[in-house]
């Protein structure tokens, strides 16, 4: 049973050093109690303190690394059922299906599909996860010989090995020695094989049910066989079913804290239909799953599913922001104008590519205003006259340039005076409103 705040308070040092980032021990316990801390953020505590408490301060959702290296992906541990609450902790992953009835040069298609799927989006590296073998021939030699085929051209990415059959999961899994696999496809008919198998080799098991009661009973009995790290499905296959089962899972695990259904969850949302799969894979993005396996990773579809993926799992108590620094955009030469904008990240990309469009080289200063717009940073008081004569001060701009010039957006040309007042010996032009203004107004500067 979870203890509660009090309870957890009792065991812990009661010295309020603020070594966990907590003012107080009490309200470190509260935290612990709540599952928005870890007890590993508080050094001083004792070993028995730490077995007592080790279930109280764990995640309701277990923490799962699937596969190694630079590639892994980390699931689970989520701690609330809405996003404004807190925020969802680990990006779910996305996996597309590799048959193993396609051919070697299919096979080796949809690898280089996988593996030239990065994008950047608003500065952050966006790409298809894993890839899900599906043992669709039902013969071990074909999927054994497939799975060769991905450990060899697709060594660093994680896969999930999709089958009922212990002896194709086992033969298939050696491959991917040390490399955190998931064994997909234990049942209530063959759960004690394939938990011996994901025992040995050190694997993520993957628990399929037909419906919750089934599943609660598999995970219970997949736990006692030794099995800890397991990624589940109810066996819901349809939209409705997916979004009722992977809320039940969620608010039994975070509410409950029922430990059968702490794990995270995986559904599958191929369809024959691309449009059809991506409105399924959706469902699964915003209501819970932790890995969404489809069958086709289309450029469009990629994109859709990133940039949702994006928004669902940013913090929303934290503003998306890029580093403060000056940027050059395009050649850049000691004549060219300078500008200046805050560090919001769709303000910083907008820019940026309005002044790429205008194809005139420019200089960006970017200015840390704790994520926030324009206007937002100047009524926060955060993107000020003062402010900003010390951001150029210090960049050491004036080293790079041969003017003294400063481009400033039109929705702050209020601040172009006590600019100019502060920062002796330049000259400060108000740009346009709109970033959209920028191609015209940077190409008549140069005419």
């Amino acid at each position: 049973m979870a203890l509660s705040g009090v309870e957890i308070f009792k065991l812990l040092p009661k010295t309020n050093c603020k070594k966990c980032g907590h003012p107080t021990c009490l309200a470190f316990a509260m935290k612990l109690a709540q599952r928005q801390a870890s007890l590993d953020q508080c050094p001083d505590v004792s070993e028995e303190a730490k077995k007592i408490l080790g279930e109280a301060s764990a995640p309701p959702i277990r923490s799962i690394t699937f596969g190694s290296g630079d590639r892994a992906v980390k699931i689970g541990e989520e701690t609330v059922l809405f996003r404004h609450d807190k925020k969802f902790v680990n990006p779910c992953a996305l996996a597309v299906e590799i048959k193993d009835t396609l051919s070697e040069g299919e096979i080796t298609k949809k690898i280089e599909e996988v593996l030239a799927s990065e994008i950047d989006r608003v500065g952050q590296k966006l790409r298809v996860d894993a890839i899900a073998l599906t043992n669709a021939s039902g013969d071990k030699g074909k999927f054994e010989s497939a799975a060769k085929l991905i450990a060899s051209k697709a060594p660093n990415v994680p896969v999930i090995l999709s089958t009922t059959d212990p002896a194709s999961a086992e033969a298939a899994v050696k491959l991917f020695a040390g490399k955190k696999p998931i064994i997909y496809g234990a049942n209530s008919g063959n759960a004690e094989a394939m938990a011996n198998i994901a025992k040995t080799e050190k694997a993520i098991l993957g628990v399929v049910a037909n419906g919750l009661d089934e599943l609660s009973t598999l995970t219970e009995k997949i736990k006692a066989l030794g099995v800890e790290d397991m990624v589940i499905d109810s066996g819901a296959k349809k939209a409705e079913e997916m979004l009722e089962n992977n809320t039940m899972i969620r608010r039994a695990a975070l509410k409950k804290n029922y430990k059968p259904f702490g794990y995270p969850v995986i559904n599958f949302a191929q369809r024959d239909d691309s449009l059809h799969e991506a409105l399924i894979a959706s469902v699964g993005i915003t209501k819970y799953a932790s890995i969404i396996v489809v069958s086709g990773i289309e450029k469009w579809k990629n994109l859709a599913l990133f940039t949702l993926r994006q928004n669902i799992y940013t913090d929303p108590q934290v503003p998306m922001q890029v580093e403060q620094k000056i940027y050059k955009i395009g050649e850049a030469t000691p004549d060219s104008p300078l500008t200046i904008t805050t560090n919001f990240s769709l303000t910083y990309f907008i820019v940026s590519g309005e002044i790429e469009n205008s194809k005139v080289p420019c200089r960006l200063a970017v200015m840390d205003c704790e994520g926030l717009s324009v206007l937002t940073a100047w009524a926060a008081g955060k993107f000020t006259a003062s402010k900003i004569a010390t951001f150029i001060k210090e960049s050491g701009i004036e080293n790079e340039v041969k003017h003294r010039e400063l481009i400033i957006p039109g929705y702050v040309a209020i601040l172009s005076g006590s600019i100019e007042d502060k920062l002796e010996g330049w000259k400060v032009t108000v740009g346009p409103r709109e970033a959209n203004g920028l191609p015209a107004f940077l190409k008549a500067r140069t005419a």
